[in-house]
């Protein structure tokens, strides 16, 4: 059967679908475990239009406590688990097009969410819809698992997890294609502490860990006002300026935003910024990031540089940063191969800490991830990629990303983004491609075809 006919069918129908989704701006403002919408009016209204979508066309509903709910069909003891997300991170700057218009050009959706993961969730969303309205025979349970806060917590999948069944097996649709066999470890750390001023008032950039911040903003005296726009000059840097009450000034530098999981990507407004303060100012938080910090995704200044041949570098990013009344601290998010010592790590950036007055301590950490990719069942959902792609020589692949597939003992992420195209996750005019969209669904539904035969 040719699954691919059967999505160009229902095009008109997903596509529209999608933009409503992504006219919502489903960004994590404030947690409130107490309210009946935890993760904020939006990620809740993201979530109810999807339960919404399930019930027109029929599927099994449930939603867990306003935290997480699943979309069902099929029968039978086990489960395949499609693990999906409905929030988005901030927007940022510099986009084309307005970040929720959910824009149709050149064959493309822009939108924020569109490829990470509102698109690909439509996109398995059609392929099981397709798979029910045929009639075929699905001899395990498929479940939709809507997750709320995989950007910021993932505390809708545990308390989700607390309530239903772990599937056998399954995939989240937050990655790549052809395959992700294995994650690197997520470790968040902060650096903080307190410390005399001397001139610089405020300064703070960055919302999220795993996204390279695109903005930032320093509140200094009037009298550097000629000396930062010179430094911008010389670096050829893009900034501002505004006049402040009190003979102050706010400085601005805007960098370019990216996923946490390739620093490289974008460019650390918040880098930017420290190395002209550390210009201005001796002191020791500032000192700290140039000297140990900014421009070295590799961790090398930091003495951690670290590589594996199957998962690659270690990688760092630098979140958030926030200094205000002469206390500061920082937020680093690490992706780390297997077999990297994090007590060791913690060790060494608890001693390094004290030669600049600060505390180091540890926020987080999600070890890394792995599946055997000689599987059988790794295989089918390999073999499903290829027949709708013909494409024989991109390897399985492991990421420094983090998914939802790290929940289950057999999950891995399974597309939506094709190879060979531009990484723009996390990043100003994020989109999908149109004709990519409609083939990860007929993938990901001869995928959920051939496990549930």
């Amino acid at each position: 059967m040719n699954f691919y006919d059967e999505i160009l069918r229902v095009k008109d129908e997903l596509i529209h679908d999608l933009q409503g989704l992504l006219r919502i701006p489903s960004v994590l403002t404030e947690y409130n475990q107490d309210s009946i919408t935890p993760f904020g009016e939006e990620i809740h209204r993201a979530f109810m239009y999807m339960l919404d979508l399930g019930k027109r066309d029929g599927f099994r509903v449930k939603n867990v406590d306003n935290y997480a709910g699943h979309l069902e069909v099929g029968e039978g003891e086990e489960i395949l688990g499609i693990l999906c997300h409905l929030d988005v991170v901030p927007a940022g700057t510099n986009w084309r097009f307005d970040p929720f218009g959910a824009t149709l050009h050149d064959g493309k959706i822009y939108g924020r969410g569109a490829l990470d993961d509102k698109g690909p969730t439509m996109a398995a969303y059609y392929a099981v819809k397709v798979l029910k309205e045929l009639g075929i025979p699905i001899n395990k349970r498929v479940r939709i698992i809507l997750g709320l806060d995989e950007e910021s917590g993932w505390r809708s999948v545990k308390r989700y997890f607390e309530k239903e069944a772990m599937p056998n097996l399954g995939f989240a649709p937050d990655a790549n294609f052809p395959l992700i066999y294995g994650e690197k470890g997520i470790l968040t750390t902060c650096f903080s502490g307190q410390a005399d001023g001397k001139g610089l008032y405020e300064f703070r950039f960055g919302e999220r860990t795993n996204v390279v911040p695109d903005y930032a903003e320093a509140v200094v005296d009037s009298k550097h006002k000629e000396h930062y726009l010179a430094y911008l000059k010389d670096r050829e840097e893009r900034g501002d300026i505004q006049d402040l009450p009190d003979g102050k000034i706010k400085l601005i530098a805007y960098g370019k935003s990216a996923h946490a999981m390739e620093p490289d990507d974008g460019v650390n407004a918040g880098f930017i910024l420290a190395e002209f303060l550390h210009s201005l100012f001796d002191h020791p938080f500032i000192r700290f990031l140039v000297e140990r910090i900014t421009f070295d995704s590799r961790a090398k200044k930091l003495g951690l540089a670290y590589h594996t041949e199957d998962m690659g570098d270690l990688t760092v990013n630098a979140g958030i940063c926030e200094y205000k009344d002469g206390m500061f601290k920082l937020l680093l998010n690490f992706r780390y191969p297997i077999g990297f010592d994090v007590e060791a790590m913690d060790r060494a950036m608890k001693k390094l800490g004290e030669d600049y007055g600060l505390h180091h301590a540890i926020m987080g950490n999600s070890t890394p991830h792995y599946v055997d990719p000689r599987s059988e069942w790794i295989q089918i959902l390999h073999q499903a990629y290829i027949k709708y792609t013909n494409d024989t020589n991109t390897p399985l692949l492991t990421i420094g990303g983090g998914t939802y597939a790290r929940i289950l003992k057999n999950g891995v992420a399974f597309g939506a983004m094709m190879p060979g195209r531009p990484d723009v996750v996390h990043q100003p005019n994020e989109y999908i491609d149109i004709e990519d969209l409609l083939k990860a669904a007929a993938i990901y539904a001869e995928a959920i075809y051939q496990l549930t035969r």
